[in-house]
């Protein structure tokens, strides 16, 4: 019995919502001939990046909640990720006035956003693990650790049928695949001040490799489907001892529960980060005074600086290990701008290694472990294709103005618990160095829109928004 026999999909009329704004911003990108639900499209040809030369998708609810904010309309149609992050959302949710947008709505809407464009991406990304987030409360998920079968049949198989459906086969369809699953497996377990419970037990039982495995081979049937697995960034994978022992993890998974590596057409980094994209005024290879840059305390002997470093590097580590040689990075530059007033012109003091470091770094966090809310961070580059070797694009997978988590504990139906690194106030654990959180106060829970959050981002924003 296939999918679609066991779990019927239903398309509904397309949505609207803030189709005038969409729309025309959908214009500025480039074409897309597409075939309605009777016709039998042929099969897609798959491409090497498939950003190139096409458009992107803007998701009307995040543009209409940034054209309401003051200023917002300067970015408003820019294109970011759809998020999956509960069973319901596939649908969608509330009723009304007050219903969320499903899916398949959202497809409906890339169909015609798409209208005029040669070719045209859908971001979406599929992030419900069992014990999701074993490091961090404030993203935790609805189903439990040993929930892998419910995350098979109830979630990935339901968005499979969706995705699956004639009427999309004109899109390219990219999946960013459980962000902050598999990094976790290798930093926060074992006999490491970093390790929790949680991730201790989705280390034993595997679900987060069978996950993330099933995810890929399910999702990478599809032809006009590009999987992207979720790898972390410079500031928790860069180290000698997380490097090596990730990239043979992400093998593991793109081989369990009949994945393949050809089943990823790349890695993405930084989703839903901080990272600076790149840091101009020092150098990994940088000595000051006889000290190297890797001994100052920001850097702590980390091998990378910036993302655009990491992921280059991590992209030629997994291709060694076995991956296609034409796999590509993504880089989520959503709100790694740093820009603003204290956004230095060059080098720190040379007085020492830390004042020629900190004086110098973009990325003004207080700690590179800092997650949630950050404060005096900024919007990144913009959406763009290939801007780099080995870079298939920058993104914005995390849409600019949606909390990370909420600064309080705060009742809901979403599975999202209270993770004290939201807390302003908090002082810290081992994952930060015992530093203090850096983030925002009054933030709603994770996903939701937080206007002061978005107006940091918007005034920071590097380059400036015009």
């Amino acid at each position: 019995m296939s999918r679609t026999d066991r779990i019927p999909h239903r398309r509904r009329k397309p949505a609207l919502v803030a189709g005038a704004l969409v729309g025309a911003a959908a214009l500025t990108v480039s074409t897309l001939s597409t075939a309605s639900a009777d016709e039998s499209p042929q099969t897609m040809q798959r491409v090497d990046n498939p950003y190139v030369g096409a458009g992107v998708y803007v998701n009307p609810e995040w543009s209409a909640n940034a054209a309401a904010e003051p200023g917002g309309s300067a970015i408003a149609d820019q294109p970011t990720g759809v998020w999956m992050d509960r069973t319901a959302a596939i649908e969608g949710t509330g009723q009304g006035a007050g219903r969320t947008m499903g899916l398949a709505d959202h497809l409906d809407e890339a169909v015609i956003q798409a209208q005029g464009h040669d070719e045209f991406v859908f971001q979406v990304v599929v992030y419900n693990l069992p014990g999701r987030d074993c490091a961090a409360l404030a993203s935790n998920g609805e189903l439990g650790p040993n929930d892998l079968a419910t995350y098979k049949n109830d979630f990935i198989d339901p968005i499979a049928d969706i995705l699956s459906d004639p009427a999309y086969a004109d899109l390219r369809i990219v999946t960013v695949i459980e962000i902050d699953s598999l990094p976790n497996l290798i930093t926060n377990v074992g006999s490491r001040p970093t390790a929790t419970p949680l991730c201790d037990q989705m280390l034993a039982n595997g679900n987060y490799v069978k996950g993330v495995g099933y995810a890929l081979a399910t999702l990478g049937d599809i032809d006009n489907v590009y999987n992207y697995v979720d790898a972390g960034h410079h500031g928790w994978l860069g180290w000698d001892d997380n490097f090596g022992p990730a990239a043979q993890l992400f093998y593991q998974a793109a081989n369990a529960e009949g994945a393949s590596p050809s089943d990823v057409a790349g890695f993405i980094a930084n989703t839903a980060n901080y990272s600076a994209l790149e840091e101009d005024h020092f150098s990994i290879n940088d000595v000051v005074n006889g000290t190297p840059v890797r001994q100052s305390s920001w850097v702590d002997w980390n091998r990378y600086t910036d993302e655009l470093s990491f992921s280059q590097a991590l992209r030629n580590q997994l291709v060694q290990l076995g991956f296609p040689s034409n796999i590509g990075m993504l880089i989520d530059t959503s709100r790694n701008g740093w820009g603003g007033a204290d956004r230095p012109t060059g080098p720190g003091p040379q007085t020492s290694v830390n004042a020629y470091v900190d004086g110098g770094r973009y990325d003004q966090r207080i700690h590179l472990g800092n997650w949630c809310n950050q404060s005096g961070a900024g919007l990144g580059e913009r959406p763009v294709a290939a801007p780099e070797t080995g870079i298939d694009a920058y993104v914005w997978i995390k849409p600019p103005g949606e909390s990370d988590g909420a600064s309080r504990e705060i009742p809901n139906d979403e599975g999202k618990g209270f993770d004290e690194m939201c807390d302003p106030t908090y002082g810290g654990n081992a994952r930060n160095g015992w530093s203090l959180s850096g983030s925002l106060p009054d933030a709603p829970i994770s996903g939701h829109w937080f206007p002061a959050q978005f107006q940091e981002l918007l005034a920071n924003a590097h380059p400036p928004v015009s």
